[in-house]
């Protein structure tokens, strides 16, 4: 064997030792210890956040998800409304419409929207919030801003026999703060928002 074929052997040699050493640290210790550290640390949101009601998983504090009455594309008076959705609340098909600000697509559908979530929460078109009209970036956020949240207060608390000043209550216990008390804006999880209202009727 000459000398040009026994170096060509040690380098195969020296490479495959090195791609089977990090195909254990990479793709075998390491994802094992981060799966561990996840699962120890930060179990619910490694999980996904699930929320669950009577021992059945009802959704996730991440994820919007839709309101309608069963069967219909009907937004469903007894439960807050999450923002609208271009995928239909699907988190498999993310994205927003991708309909810039003076589309006239846009515009038509925004106007349209804020006369029926006027009407539907029994209000003048001039409180309706942005965020009631146009859907985010991910097309699943699962939160509403305070404004949205206060004009369905009334509709929420007469389909489901509860006062307003309950609801109101309601919302303002679901509602968290700016991160880190500066980074974005108060929300409303709508998710935790309907479950408290259903628990709080059913007393």
């Amino acid at each position: 064997m000459n000398n040009s074929v026994a170096s060509t052997l040690r380098l195969a040699w020296a490479s495959l030792r090195i791609l089977l050493v990090l195909t254990i640290v990479c793709g075998v210790i390491y994802p094992l210890a981060v799966t561990g550290i996840a699962q120890g640390l930060f179990h619910d949101k490694a999980n996904g956040s699930e929320v669950t009601v009577d021992g059945k998983v009802v959704g996730s504090e991440l994820i919007g998800q839709s309101w309608n009455r069963k069967g219909t594309d009907k937004p469903d008076p007894k439960w807050f409304q999450g923002r609208p959705s271009n995928s239909g609340y699907d988190p498999m098909a993310t994205g927003s419409s991708q309909l810039g600000a003076s589309d006239p697509t846009l515009v038509k559908n925004v106007k349209a929207a804020k006369k029926q979530v006027a009407e539907f929460n029994g209000v003048p078109q001039s409180e309706v919030p942005k965020d009631a009209v146009t859907g985010s970036a991910s097309a699943i956020d699962p939160g509403i801003s305070p404004d949205y949240a206060g004009i369905q207060v009334k509709r929420v608390a007469q389909y489901n026999g509860l006062s307003v000043a309950q609801v109101e209550k309601l919302v303002k216990d679901n509602t968290a703060g700016r991160t880190a008390g500066f980074l974005g804006e108060p929300a409303v999880n709508v998710l935790k928002l309907n479950i408290a209202v259903r628990e709080l009727a059913r007393k």
